[in-house]
């Protein structure tokens, strides 16, 4: 039953990947699964309603049922409403993207966002998707609320993201990661510039509550020619401050409540 189960988790999660759909063969390939358990996985989330498959060229795809699945345990959990209106503020402030991203478990989450770029290029990743904590300014804000050895277990688990799959400034040592850490504990937020992707620059903060623990971290994303080192250090007191009212706004979330508590 758990291979069953690990197998039918790859399933959604490669085709998440893929919203144009896979051909039978091709997931197959893709996953390392044999023809007939992959054919017997789809049909029954076909039957479960979490895949259905196109009528025109046959491909397998999901559903929005997931997605309706997530939708609703934010709404239930409060998250977004409490967060929103706060992330909006910023957004308008710093004039880019602005996101809150949620700990879940070993990983962070991105739940919320609030575009504030109004005209040129405007920064706008996929949501839902599991942060990569070497690479981004969200990985870094959560780890450098714990020790080394906590953040490094974590990266570990993991693993370090390539230059030539983010920025060419991605760290790919335990050393170049601990200094962006030791910055980031130093003046309460991370920074980085072309360490998620070429050309573009981020800044968070983590949201903890009254004991100190990291529940989510708030960050603001744009181009490098606008969100500078010197514009993102003119916005690290509305950012701290922004998530210092999440954390205290959050005591109305369910979820956090939870997390809080170490539920």
């Amino acid at each position: 039953m758990t291979a069953i189960l690990e197998r039918s988790f790859k399933v959604l999660e490669h085709l998440a990947g893929h919203p144009e759909g896979r051909a039978l063969s091709a997931l197959s390939a893709e996953l390392d699964m044999p023809l007939s358990a992959t054919h017997r996985l789809l049909s029954e989330l076909i039957r479960c309603g979490y895949v259905r498959q196109d009528q025109s060229h046959g491909d397998y795809m999901l559903t929005i049922k997931l997605v309706s699945l997530g939708l609703s345990f934010l709404s239930n959990s409060g998250i977004v409403d409490v967060a929103q209106p706060l992330l909006d503020r910023l957004a308008s402030e710093a004039g880019e993207l602005v996101r809150l991203a949620v700990v879940d478990g070993d990983a962070l989450t991105f739940v919320a966002k609030a575009q504030g770029a109004m005209r040129g290029l405007r920064y706008d990743p996929d949501m839902g998707l599991s942060v990569n904590l070497s690479c981004s300014s969200a990985g870094h804000a959560w780890l450098s609320t714990m020790t080394d050895e906590q953040a490094l277990q974590l990266v570990a688990k993991q693993g370090f993201g390539k230059p030539e799959d983010y920025g060419p400034k991605a760290p790919t040592s335990v050393k170049a990661l601990l200094a962006y850490l030791r910055t980031a504990r130093k003046q309460g937020f991370a920074m980085i510039n072309e360490v998620f992707a070429p050309g573009m620059s981020a800044m968070a903060a983590p949201v903890r509550t009254g004991n100190g623990a990291a529940i989510g971290v708030i960050t603001i994303a744009g181009p490098l020619v606008r969100l500078t080192e010197e514009r993102m250090r003119e916005l690290g007191p509305a950012l701290l401050a922004t998530a210092q009212e999440v954390a205290h706004a959050s005591g109305a979330s369910a979820l956090f409540r939870r997390k809080a508590l170490n539920i």
